[in-house]
């Protein structure tokens, strides 16, 4: 008789990188098994760069986003200063994942969102998981300074990216790419917006070097760090905060980052650059993706693509590297943006029988 083997579950990002976070035996887990998300090949993307490109695939996130590995550090840690709720200034995703974390907890959680400006998928998720909902008279930034005042003021714990332990738990996508790869990439791209993912990053990357000879890390080495902001919100590219931001792509509609430092910092330390790309060049990453990598994700995931596109066939992008691109939310987080600029979504009607239907569809 053969004798079946079970693979090893992957245990969430807390437990699979335990003595890399500020964790203790007396914090409360919080998870969803977030994390371990795919670092596919990109045929098409490695084509047209001359590189080897992969895409860091982290719309498979519980919640469909990046957020999910910073929440469950911060929730955890929530959970164990005794909080009994918590509060996040949002465009969407951020919501999503803390509202979800937060019931996970018990907790109860307050969504700040600007008001007419979330996506109705990410407002409909902060509503299922029992999210209680304020449309604030303002933009993100507005919001995250409300929140910043109620978590100053009032019993309520703050879970943006302000709060460290966000930022600890995302940089546990840098160790993932190092471990699947062997090393860093040469270049890692990705979209930015209030900017803590690409600080993060650099500290998970810059965690995972080693720099002594008695205590080797896995990685040898730091990539350079590339991010792109949409053009009508690019507070990086103009050198200081915009005061109305606006883009097709919601998730980085951020005039004012909370992470402004870190990111520049990331930025300069690891040579790399801070870009702005088009919402024509972003939703044009977005449909080369879906059809030609099979992969379908939010307007803002496809800003990296955008750029490495851009830099690509502006001759700005050496060729030969290994690439490695963070695509951060799942396409389903916005449909109403596919369907409004890729037109309406409307299905063939054809007979029921297959001669006919073969004709009808240009089979035949």
């Amino acid at each position: 008789m053969a004798v079946v083997t079970q693979s090893r579950l992957w245990r969430g990002v807390i437990e699979e990188y335990r003595d890399r976070l500020p964790v203790t035996a007396a914090t409360p887990v919080v998870t969803l098994r977030e994390g371990g998300t795919p670092l596919v090949p990109a045929p098409w993307l490695s084509e047209q760069t001359s590189c080897e490109v992969y895409l860091k695939v982290e719309g498979v996130n519980p919640t469909g986003s990046f957020k999910d590995r910073g929440m469950t550090v911060a929730i955890s840690k929530a959970a164990e200063e005794g909080a009994e709720a918590v509060v996040c200034a949002s465009t969407g995703n951020t919501s999503a994942s803390a509202a979800a974390y937060a019931v996970r907890a018990g907790m109860r959680p307050v969504v700040l969102l600007p008001d007419g400006k979330i996506s109705g998928p990410k407002l409909a998720q902060a509503v299922v998981h029992g999210g209680v909902i304020a449309s604030v008279q303002g933009n993100f930034d507005d919001c995250l300074r409300l929140a910043r005042e109620l978590a100053e003021t009032y019993p309520v714990a703050l879970v943006n990216s302000v709060n460290p332990y966000r930022l600890a738990g995302q940089k546990t996508a840098a160790f993932e790419v190092v471990d699947d790869l062997g090393d860093a990439p040469d270049l890692h791209v990705l979209p930015v917006g209030n900017a803590g993912n690409i600080s993060a990053y650099w500290l998970g990357y810059s965690e995972y070097t080693a720099y002594a000879a008695d205590n080797p890390g896995p990685a040898k080495r730091r990539p350079r760090m590339w991010g792109f902001q949409a053009a009508g919100a690019a507070p990086f590219v103009h050198g200081g905060p915009v005061s109305a931001p606006e883009t097709v792509a919601s998730a980085i509609r951020i005039g004012n980052p909370a992470s402004w430092d870190l990111a520049i910092a990331a930025r300069d330390d690891s040579g790399g650059l801070i870009d702005a790309v088009t919402d024509e060049q972003i939703l044009a990453a977005q449909q080369e993706l879906s059809g030609r990598e099979g992969l379908f994700v939010e307007p803002a995931s496809a800003a990296g693509v955008a750029g490495l596109l851009h830099y690509s066939r502006t001759g700005r992008l050496d060729a030969g590297q290994r690439i490695v691109v963070t695509v951060t939310g799942h396409g389903l987080k916005d449909v109403d943006t596919a369907s409004a600029y890729y037109g309406e979504i409307r299905p063939y009607v054809v007979p029921a029988q297959a001669d006919a239907a073969a004709k009808a569809l240009g089979l035949a």
